[in-house]
């Protein structure tokens, strides 16, 4: 086993040095090249120990979103808290850059992302320019080139309405916001929505006119689907719906409240993501509990896997999710 003596002697630096430089010490004033070189010299001998993890430096945390996004959706925001508790955790120092600044102000001496939001194309190949060193999470937009840690939405869509099934539901309706294409300012079905028919034609339950989308996953759009649906739906409401996002069934909740729908008596809802704020609501939700957590602490753990080990091929990550029965669903 390698020794902190034997990384000294192959970086050509005393032990303190490579001591303080391997424990990231903050008070060390050294050049980039030498700290470099010891980290390289550690790598090579093989230098490990329980209690230390390699620094991660000039690691740049890309939020591709808006200030009104992370507002209207909690999600994100308790996201981007995570992963700046993590990369302390795990030694990371990151460098946080937003869609209002753009993508050039990201410099090219970066060792690796971590990447949160929705990238056009232009965007993506500015990184790929850069670095080949990163990481998307609760997206995948390069699946040959960068490693992502999704929540598998496929799963959860599917047991949503399978749990419904079992309560005895057969009109199942879906609410919820679409994926926006940057590049044309489109929007297309979101991979809830697309699952949602798909498993719903799989079951032979399918009926088109309980879809409710439009742009956007907060409590607004939670807001005006539902009415949408009340207007167009009346007395033929279904007696269940699959949301797409806690910020949405906030928004149907409200609704379905101030018109006299009973919930779940009436009408039983499903969402996603377990915010602070699902257990405080009237009645309660039942939502899928997204580990942001686990989500994060496994991004930072496949970038530092990318930069250390120099790993050639790309990881795909789904995270399962646990359904949190509240009041929502009979």
């Amino acid at each position: 086993m390698s020794t902190i003596k034997k990384v000294a002697e192959d970086a050509k630096v005393s032990i303190a040095t490579v001591s303080r430089i391997l424990n990231n010490d903050p008070s060390l004033n050294v050049m980039e090249a030498t700290r470099k070189r010891v980290i390289e010299s550690a790598k090579k001998l093989g230098y490990r120990k329980k209690t230390f993890d390699f620094p991660l430096l000039n690691i740049a945390f890309l939020y591709w979103l808006t200030q009104e996004s992370e507002l209207e959706d909690v999600y994100f925001g308790e996201m981007r808290q995570e992963i700046e508790r993590e990369a302390k955790k795990y030694n990371i120092e990151i460098t946080c850059y937003t869609i209002e600044e753009g993508i050039d102000i990201v410099p090219s001496s970066i060792q690796g992302f971590i990447a949160v939001g929705n990238f056009k194309k232009e965007e993506l190949d500015r990184l790929k320019s850069i670095t080949q060193n990163g990481v998307f999470i609760d997206t995948s937009p390069e699946t040959t080139k960068y490693d992502s840690v999704r929540p598998d939405l496929f799963e959860i869509t599917d047991r949503a309405i399978d749990y419904f099934v079992q309560s005895g539901h057969e009109k199942i309706g879906f609410v919820g916001g679409t994926y926006v294409d940057r590049n044309i300012d489109k929007d297309y079905p979101d991979i809830r929505e697309k699952e949602f028919v798909a498993k719903m034609e799989e079951i032979q339950l399918l009926n088109r006119r309980y879809i409710f989308t439009k742009r956007g996953f907060t409590f607004k759009t939670g807001v005006e689907l539902m009415e949408q649906a009340i207007s167009e739906l009346n007395d033929q409401m279904p007696t269940a719906f699959f949301v797409a996002s806690d910020a949405i069934a906030l928004g149907c909740l409200q609704v379905l409240n101030k018109r006299g729908y009973a919930v779940p008596k009436r009408v039983s809802i499903i969402s996603i993501n377990d915010i602070s704020l699902a257990k405080f609501v009237t009645p309660p939700l039942t939502t899928f509990s997204i580990n942001v957590n686990a989500l994060v602490s496994n991004a930072m753990k496949l970038l530092s896997e990318q930069i250390l080990e120099e790993r050639t091929f790309r990881k795909k990550l789904f995270i399962e999710s646990d359904l949190i029965v509240r009041k929502t669903t009979i």
